[in-house]
């Protein structure tokens, strides 16, 4: 059956900005040896299967080689505690690929499921400042990049990526990431930011 999910998204990664992996849409290689990223999805408003999943988020943590085309992803899913088992399911199975939509494109890149874990999210999203915690495990703060004297902030254009052909330039203002047995502080690297409009 059909879904539809509405609403914003920002991420953290170990590069500077800005992050090669995105601006060439996944064809150039990470400043790192490693890629440490977190993807962080809102769904403002949304339906999978005829199952409101509105106001519910999700966090998707992932450990790649520089080069992330090649694969060899070792990724976990953090769900919103809020969520009951049914839209647990539904969210996992969208962000997991097996519905369709844009995150289909990456799964064949994941070689390790390090697992699915359910927590009290806090997520903010305040105009060019974004924010989430889990617990003690992660504390992040993303903050749109403006342009002295401008009034909006930088953007890529036209590039291939899941959340978005738009994504606004972004730092991390705090990135403190333990989870998964992975342990990693992004602080003044790259980020992103975008709105998200995804069906399958």
């Amino acid at each position: 059956m059909a879904w539809k999910l509405d609403g914003t998204y920002f991420e953290n990664c170990s590069c500077d900005v800005l992050c090669p992996c995105g601006a060439s849409s996944l064809t150039l290689p990470a400043d790192k040896e490693r890629c440490q990223v977190v993807l962080a999805y809102h769904v403002d408003e949304g339906e999978i299967e005829g199952v409101d999943v509105s106001d519910r988020t999700v966090l998707v943590i992932a450990d790649t080689p520089a080069m992330m085309a090649d694969g060899n992803w070792r990724v976990g899913l953090i769900m919103d505690d809020g969520a009951s088992e049914e839209q647990t399911q539904l969210l996992g199975a969208v962000f997991g690929g097996e519905k369709g939509g844009p995150m289909e494109l990456l799964a064949p890149l994941i070689s390790e499921m390090l697992g699915v874990e359910r927590a009290p999210i806090e997520y903010e999203d305040d105009g060019f400042k974004h924010r989430l915690t889990v617990g003690d495990q992660i504390d992040l703060e993303v903050e749109d990049f403006v342009p002295e004297g401008e009034s909006e902030p930088s953007r890529l254009v036209g590039i291939h990526h899941p959340a978005s052909s738009t994504l606004t330039v972004a730092r991390a203002n705090r990135s403190k990431i333990q989870v998964f047995g992975m342990e990693f502080h992004n602080e003044g690297m790259n980020g992103h930011s975008a709105p998200i409009s995804w069906s399958g």
